[in-house]
């Protein structure tokens, strides 16, 4: 089985490694890291820089795809048309392909998503409509081959619920049990839905101070404004 990641500046990193590693846990599986051009490509933190041995020039198939989202990176990479049509090309070869948060919107942006239901991160949800996906409130939806998660922390949700589907049940709740994921949160607030006005009000704001942090991490400050609005 082979899955590849997509890689881009500014990927948000759990996206990305949430899915590892529950992925690599799958038996006869190789898991690839892919970005456009070989090289580092940094997280929007900017604490974390990963060294992708892989381009799209190289690696052209994939049982599995998957593409993370980013905080602001991903609307760069919506208007990258070598990339998108590298998500087309390799698309056509898979038995799976799937994103976290605001990856949908790479692949809505592909036009692999027309017509069908997706998800994403709470925040930009609705820009899946201007697409023509279907923008639904849920944490993992699958339609035919295209499995969409809302944000970050459920693309290890979505990689169990791949897992399920590719070795069963009982590998799957061994990996699930390997990585120890056993969500107890502290507090019923993960949810859009069940969270309070003031509280969604404070994470809107943690928001725009990281997409403002990582516009200056990527050079693109004088789209600040466009970006931010397009957020809102």
């Amino acid at each position: 089985m082979k899955v590849i990641i997509f890689l881009y500046n500014g990927v948000t990193m759990l996206d990305a490694i949430g899915p590892y590693e529950v992925l690599k846990n799958m038996e006869d599986t190789e898991v690839l890291f892919v970005a456009e051009k070989i090289g580092e490509i940094k997280a929007d933190s900017g604490f974390i820089d990963i060294n992708v041995k892989h381009s799209i020039d190289d690696i052209k198939d994939a049982d599995i795809l998957i593409i993370p989202g980013s905080t602001i990176g991903f609307m760069q990479e919506m208007k990258n048309g070598n990339v998108l049509n590298w998500i087309r090309e390799v698309d056509k070869t898979t038995k799976w392909t799937t994103s976290v948060c605001t990856g949908s919107l790479l692949l809505a942006s592909a036009g692999l998503l027309n017509g069908l239901k997706a998800t994403s991160h709470w925040r930009v949800i609705n820009l899946l409509s201007n697409f023509g996906a279907i923008a639904t409130r849920e944490r993992v939806i699958e339609q035919g081959k295209y499995i969409t998660a809302s944000g970050v922390s459920a693309g290890i949700d979505m990689a169990l619920h791949l897992s399920n589907k590719l070795v069963g049940e009982d590998q799957t709740k061994a990996i699930q049990l390997t990585i120890e994921y056993d969500p107890q949160p502290i507090f019923n607030a993960g949810n859009f839905s069940n969270a309070e006005d003031k509280i969604k009000k404070i994470a809107e704001k943690k928001l725009s101070k990281d997409a403002q942090k990582e516009l200056g991490l990527l050079g693109m400050i004088k789209h600040s404004k466009n970006i931010l609005k397009l957020m809102k």
